[in-house]
């Protein structure tokens, strides 16, 4: 497993030391999850049921309408 040095201030420190303790996780997994969620690439279960909840939101074509057409691209 891979070893990581943080530096941070003694409040940014008893903050983690406080938070890792109300979850029961030592501070190092609490730091990497904060990492995995970071990155994670999943919409979050409450962001994925805001979808389709606002009957007024526009349509994607409705937004795009009368802005130009994307560039060809080369790939």
């Amino acid at each position: 497993m891979a070893q990581i040095t943080l530096y941070i201030d003694e409040a940014t420190q008893a903050r983690l030391r406080q938070a890792a303790a109300q979850q029961k996780v030592s501070q190092s997994q609490f730091v990497a999850d904060l990492i995995r969620r970071a990155t994670d690439n999943v919409w979050s279960p409450q962001a994925l049921a805001l979808f389709g909840s606002d009957p007024d939101f526009p349509l994607a074509d409705e937004l795009r309408s009368g802005l130009p057409p994307d560039p060809e691209r080369d790939l």
